[in-house]
């Protein structure tokens, strides 16, 4: 049957729920936590929960919402924030050095009203609704690897949708593409060993420091020359260390860079580059170079029958489709790739009723109240998207 009938009971349920999800946004913004150290947070979520939720992956919840037996899809959102101090004027906003800086507590309290209407559908849903609160989306280990490699309990999900906030795309539209929408994202720290001597006699040393910069030039330059110019890939050199004194040739230097890219060809093709070039350049100088990689997410590749499912809702959803957006941006949500398909949104910001333009990880940045409905809308044309993409969508008495 058509998934209309089923999407206009979600929104009004999710509509009856917005008052109390919009008090819950208020706490949980008011008092944010770190990756691993969300049990404050995930504590309160729980206690919103309409049914029982497990604990997973440390501080993680999850809560599984409709028929108790049968296929179920999984909508994530995440528990934890930043390691930045709020510069906001909120009456709710958090006093210390940690803030909802990336909306997850926007993402939580959607989520917690998405579940809460599910609820009251109970056996009319067309498949069960599984709520992931999952740990650590902004630092390493994370929540999603851990959850994707240690699996869910008995849960075994047909398909994981989220939806993320987007300061960059107008309000009133969600940008929702098939494909690969993130990169994968590597860190690597190089390390230059060269020989010490006086600043004053550097004929008697071999400069890490100078050696070191080449690389660094040398790596941008290559990318260029390397990677297919049409293909999304991005290399950052973030960290910079060597020496304790202006007049002393140190033994050793340091760089971390982070590597992303969109095709794993080009993820592989990176890693070579730097471990090519450190080696290389570090030898032309007399130096020795090593390079140490700490792998992270993959890219997110969205379902592309998943999108085009949702895609057809948006509007049911009093939303649009906006305009392809991909980004080289990172998101551990990719994880969930390896357990069924994914597909995520990314629901607009710019524009919205008292919402001031600040990017993601900002310290001003406050997504309005109204986001959290907005949020909770997608997240429910993503559920049953993937419901009628997996196979999963039952006969129900709504019509």
């Amino acid at each position: 049957m058509s998934t209309e009938p089923l999407l206009r009971a979600l929104l009004a349920g999710i509509e009856r729920e917005l008052p109390e999800a919009v008090s819950l946004r208020h706490r949980l913004h008011t008092h944010p936590e770190l990756a691993h150290r969300e049990g404050r947070t995930a504590a309160a979520v729980a206690q919103e929960l309409p049914v029982a939720s497990t604990t997973v992956a440390g501080t993680g919840r999850i809560a599984r919402v409709g028929p108790a037996q049968g296929p179920t899809i999984a909508v994530r959102a995440e528990l934890d924030g930043l390691p930045v101090r709020e510069r906001t004027d909120a009456s709710f906003s958090a006093a210390g050095e940690v803030m909802h800086a990336c909306g997850h507590d926007v993402h939580m309290a959607a989520l917690v009203a998405l579940a809460r209407a599910a609820h009251g559908l109970g056996e009319q849903l067309p498949a069960a609704l599984t709520a992931i609160f999952q740990p650590s989306e902004e630092a390493y280990p994370s929540g999603a690897e851990q959850l994707a490699r240690e699996g869910l309990g008995a849960i075994t999900p047909s398909a994981v949708v989220a939806a993320h906030i987007h300061p960059e795309l107008p309000w009133g539209t969600v940008a929702l593409d098939p494909g690969a929408i993130n990169a994968s994202s590597d860190s690597v720290e190089i390390t230059v060993e060269g020989e010490p001597s006086h600043g004053a006699y550097p004929h008697h040393g071999r400069d890490p420091i100078l050696a070191l910069a080449q690389i660094v030039v040398t790596l941008h330059a290559q990318l260029a020359r390397r990677i297919d110019p049409l293909s999304p890939v991005a290399l950052t050199v973030g960290v910079l260390e060597g020496g304790t004194t202006e007049n002393v040739i140190p033994a050793r230097a340091r760089a971390r860079a982070s590597l992303r890219a969109h095709r794993q060809e080009d993820r592989l093709a990176l890693r070579a580059m730097v471990e090519e070039i450190v080696g290389a350049v570090a030898a032309a100088h007399g130096c020795r170079g090593s390079v140490t990689l700490v792998p992270g997410e993959p890219a997110l590749e969205n379902d592309p029958d998943i999108v085009a499912l949702a895609r057809e809702l948006l509007s049911g959803a009093g939303l649009a489709a906006a305009g392809e957006w991909r980004s080289c941006g990172s998101d551990d949500f990719a994880f969930f790739g390896a357990l069924s398909p994914i597909a995520m949104a990314f629901v607009g910001l710019d524009g919205a009723e008292g919402f001031k333009a600040r990017p993601l990880h900002h310290p001003e940045l406050l997504p309005p109240d109204s986001s959290v409905g907005a949020v909770a809308r997608v997240q429910a044309a993503l559920y049953l998207a993937a419901a009628e993409s997996t196979g999963t969508l039952r006969a129900t008495a709504l019509a």
